[in-house]
């Protein structure tokens, strides 16, 4: 849901910008602009010398349009480094005795449970996704069921089985997951 949010508000925000950048631009070069545009030819300015100084003798106008306008940058590029955050964890500390630690790769951790998952009774297709910190993953996981598969049996299977081996496996105090069965589609049976 929230990727849909996300992506619906920067696809207004880009056509927005690019509605006003072109009427801009085309204003600017002498192109016809709507009768209701406020800014004509190259001559024009975005706020006349009469709304400037309207707002000289209030000591609190301009830090506050400042203050506003620095919010605003700042939001913008909290939103845009949003973007190139990775969902997925690269990797996985695992406590090896010693005081060092090792690295797993956090890709293999995900298709060792995956094919574990998969190995389940019942169970056709699987997506697993690791999240969180290295120290800290929880995991995502996407479970395909077969049509005779019982939902309840499959979800304490998975926990008991795929999860806590993974878990002991990176020697890990707890491994956090979500789970989302989703039944496959199917014909019903004809009897004859």
């Amino acid at each position: 849901m929230l990727r849909v949010v996300n992506r619906v508000l920067i696809g207004l925000a880009g056509l927005v910008l690019v509605l006003l950048g072109g009427a801009v631009l085309a204003s600017g070069l002498g192109l016809p602009v709507p009768s209701w545009w406020p800014w004509r030819g190259t001559g024009t300015v975005l706020l006349s010398e009469s709304r400037r100084q309207r707002w000289e003798d209030h000591g609190w106008w301009w830090p506050v349009v400042i203050a506003a306008l620095a919010v605003a940058v700042l939001l913008a590029l909290w939103w845009l480094l949003a973007q190139f955050r990775r969902s997925r964890l690269a990797e996985v500390l695992v406590d090896s005795g010693d005081g060092e630690g090792a690295l797993l790769r956090g890709r293999a951790m995900e298709a060792v449970l995956a094919r574990e998952a998969e190995d389940l009774d019942g169970v056709s297709r699987t997506q697993v996704v690791l999240h969180g910190r290295r120290t800290a993953p929880a995991a995502r996981v996407r479970l395909l069921l077969e049509p005779f598969a019982s939902p309840g049996e499959t979800l304490h299977r998975l926990s008991a089985e795929a999860l806590a081996h993974a878990r002991e496996s990176a020697g890990l105090a707890s491994l956090p997951a979500e789970v989302r069965l989703r039944a496959q589609r199917h014909r019903a049976k004809r009897v004859m």
